[in-house]
Order: structure tokens, then sequence, then C-alpha cells
């Protein structure tokens, strides 16, 4: 066990966290910064044309895809893991949080865009992901790449997306004393195997309805307690920027808790987060019916933006103005979530609304990490061992309620950082054509905004303005 927590703990360290960091600089370079120029552009085209429902061909719309990757994306790590990230890092990861999000946003549309340029059609679905854009990208050579990420990711999701998750969900039910976790167990068994029953279409559906409800609630929850005590929070933002930016600070009594500390807690927790460069969502992305790859990637910086920006700022800027003792240098979690809520909702509400929104990004996960993993499974055995894969996903559920299996959580984390080691070589190499399809859209999408402009010259050129006012 300790063996497998030092080789946990050495794969999710600062050479994984670097190596993240500099694809995602490379990538956003590559396709010309596409999430700082175009920004306000991705923002529109993802609210904008995300309700746009999928064709015959395809059962999945680009909302249900998103949705699916934001399920998987979005856990228990924005509540737990940024409490982590504070009282490890102190307030200063906040800002790192933040950086690690812009380059994500740049390494998760590369991933996405090049998800859909080389995704297949197979059982009347588009699949695709990092092992498709290997094999189809890099060539019969490289094949073996593809068959080690598909390995990894089949197991990270049994583990990371399944046992961890429903582990989160047993602490709640038991919290609430509302039955043996076997009982809970055997009925979330049951909703994965009908929720997933339906392809990558089926997950759509459920996580379209889930994940805008839940991220909504759970949002306004936390804007709600930043409300009540406004006037903390240009206190709390002084800390987030002095504790990012000084070399050696002292926090909370806590010698050395400078820069170098949340920088690295910020990164760590931030990609941990967003799992941009793992090469998971764009297995949910690359089942979406859209016809351009680079307009379905900016969906991606959408997702990471929602994510990091969005949840887990407000999660930390909750426990920060909540005015709740933090005890830095002890690893720490929910319970400082729950505790600023209660300062604001009483201790039983906090504790019923906290319990819902652990559940609920739990739950979401699980359905998001079940068609990761039984992707995986398909590409490696073929189209029959996705629905086996499925009953086993099913199984674990139940089986994570028996017992903690530690070390299948170890072995799991570790399979979770060993999907970075085959997708981030293949996405440096693949660059150049991310970078392609980038220029080909935009140019495309200026080519379209300058012809309107001229239908509507051509349009009002003979109308008299002062006539029709």
């Amino acid at each position: 066990m300790e063996i497998l927590r030092a080789v946990s703990r050495a794969v999710w360290g600062a050479p994984t966290v670097a190596a993240l960091m500099v694809c995602g600089a490379y990538l956003s370079w590559r396709c010309g910064f596409v999430q700082i120029r175009h920004f306000k552009t991705a923002l529109r085209l993802s609210v904008g044309r995300i309700f746009k429902r999928g064709g015959p061909g395809s059962g999945t719309s680009a909302l249900e895809a998103v949705c699916t990757a934001l399920a998987g994306t979005v856990g228990t790590g924005n509540i737990a893991g940024v409490a982590v990230a504070l009282t490890m890092g102190g307030p200063g990861a906040v800002f790192w949080m933040w950086v690690s999000a812009l380059f994500g946003m740049g390494t998760k549309y590369a991933e996405i865009t090049l998800a859909v340029r080389y995704r297949e059609r197979r059982g009347g679905e588009y699949v695709g992901g990092p092992m498709y854009y290997i094999k189809n990208g890099l060539g019969p050579g490289c094949r073996w790449l593809a068959v080690l990420f598909a390995i990894f990711g089949a197991a990270a999701a049994l583990g990371v997306g399944n046992v961890m998750q429903t582990g989160s969900i047993l602490t709640v039910t038991g919290a609430l004393g509302l039955g043996p976790a076997p009982a809970v167990g055997a009925a979330m068994a049951l909703t994965v195997l009908l929720t997933c029953r339906g392809g990558a279409a089926g997950r759509g559906r459920a996580a379209a309805y889930l994940v805008p409800v839940m991220a909504g609630v759970y949002v306004l929850g936390t804007l709600t307690v930043i409300g009540a005590n406004l006037p903390r929070l240009p206190g709390a933002l002084a800390e987030i920027f002095a504790g990012a930016l000084t070399p050696r600070a002292a926090v909370g009594g806590v010698s050395g808790f400078g820069a170098a500390r949340a920088m690295s807690w910020g990164f760590r927790r931030g990609m941990f987060s967003n799992e941009a460069g793992l090469g998971s969502s764009p297995i949910a992305h690359a089942s979406a019916d859209v016809s351009s790859p680079a307009e379905q990637g900016l969906m991606g910086i959408f997702e990471v933006f929602v994510d990091t920006a969005v949840i887990c700022t407000l999660t930390a800027l909750a426990v920060l103005t909540s005015g709740v003792p933090i005890r830095y240098g002890v690893p720490g979690g929910a319970e400082y979530c729950a505790a600023a809520f209660a300062a604001v909702f009483g201790e039983r509400a906090s504790l019923t609304f906290m319990a819902a929104a652990m559940a609920l990004f739990a739950f979401s996960s699980i359905v998001g990490w079940s068609l990761y993993g039984e992707r995986c499974a398909q590409f490696l055995l073929g189209d029959r061992a996705a629905a086996v894969y499925r009953l086993a996903f099913a199984a674990v559920t139940f089986l994570g309620s028996l017992a903690p299996f530690t070390g299948v959580l170890y072995v799991c984390d570790i399979m979770n950082a060993m999907m970075a080691l085959p997708n981030i070589p293949a996405l440096l190499l693949l660059a150049p054509e991310a970078g392609r399809l980038t220029r080909e859209f935009l140019g495309n999408l200026t080519k379209t905004g300058r012809q309107r402009q001229e239908s509507m010259k051509k349009l009002t050129k003979n109308v008299d303005f002062r006539a029709v006012k």
C-alpha cells in the first residue's frame, strides 16, 4: 500500500503537471491562442449552438456531448479538491488554478478538434478519442500507443470514475442515514446500468438534464454564500493574488506558503479537475453530430471555463469569504465547504445541500466515465466488449459499496495519470493539424460574417430610412 501511495504521488507530481502545462502552451500557440483571441466566439457558439439537435445519423447533439463531458469532468474534485488546494497551497493556489485553466482550454480545444477529425462510425454511432486520433492520425506504427491509452482509460474508469465516486456517495448517504451501503450500492448499480443502456445518446440525454440543473443549483448556492459575505470578497481576492505572487509568505501563521507551494497545488488540482491533457472528455465530444471539428473544439473551451474558472473559483471564494478558520498545512476537504454554507443556511440545511451536491456531482462523474471506459474496451476488444464492460462497470459500482478497495483506488489513480503518457506525444505531433483546422474554421467564420454584411448592404442600399421612419 505504501508503494502504491508513493507511485500515485509520483505520477501526479511535478513532471506530469509540467508536461501538461508545456503541452497546453504549445497547443495554444499552434492554434493561435484561440482560447484568448476568440474566447467571445467560443462562448457565443457554445451557448448559442449546443441546443442544436443532432441529425438522424447520430442520436447525440452537441449539447448532449458537452454535457456528457461535463458530467465526467465536474465531480467531487470541484468541492473537496478545491478545499485540498486551499489548505495545502494557501489562497494563492486559486490563482494558479486559473492559469492551469487558461492553458487547459487550449489543450482541451485541440484534443476535441482532433477527436472529431479522426473519429470513426461504428454501430450506428460516432466513436473517437485519443486512441482513434493516435491510430488514424499517426498511422499504424503508433497503434501500440493507442492500445496503451485504451488500457489505462478502461482501468481508470473503474476506479477514479466509479469506485472513488461511489465512496463519496456512500459517505453522504451514511451521514444522512439513508440506508445500508449494500442497498444504496445496488440501487446505484441498477441506475447506472439503465442510464448506460442507450449508449452515448442515452448518457447524453441523462447528462443534458442532470448537469445544467446540478451545476446551476450549486452555483446559485455559492453565489448566495459569497453575497452574504460580500464585504469580505475584496480581502479574499487580495489573499489569492498575494499568496500567488509573494515568493515566501506567511498564511494563517504557517511560514512558507508562498508562490512555489501555491503554484504546485494550484496546477495539480486545476489539471486534475478539468482533466485537460488526459484525453478523457474528447471521447464524449467525438460522438456529437457536428460537421466541423473546430466548432466542437470550442465546446472544450466552454467546458474548462465552467469547470475551473466558474465552479472551482466559486467554491474557493465561498470558503474564503465565509470566515471559516482554515488549518493550513493540514489536508481538508468538503467539511470546509459545508461549514461555509452552514454559516449562511444553518447546519441542517447546509448538510443537506452539500450532501445533494456531492452525490449529484459524483453520480454525474460515474455516468461520464462509464462512456470513457466502454469506448476504450470497445477499441481494444471490439463492439461486443462494450456490453460486457457496461455490465462489469455496474458490478464494480455495487462491489465498491461493500469494501473501500483502497489499493484498487491507488492503482486506478495511477492509471488516470498514465493516460497522459501516450496522449501528450500524440497531441504534440498532431498540433499542426489542429492548427490547420482552426485556421480553416475561423477563416470560414469570418467569410460567412462578411458575406452576411454584404448581403445586408445590398438589401438596404436603396432603402430610404427617413421614409421608413
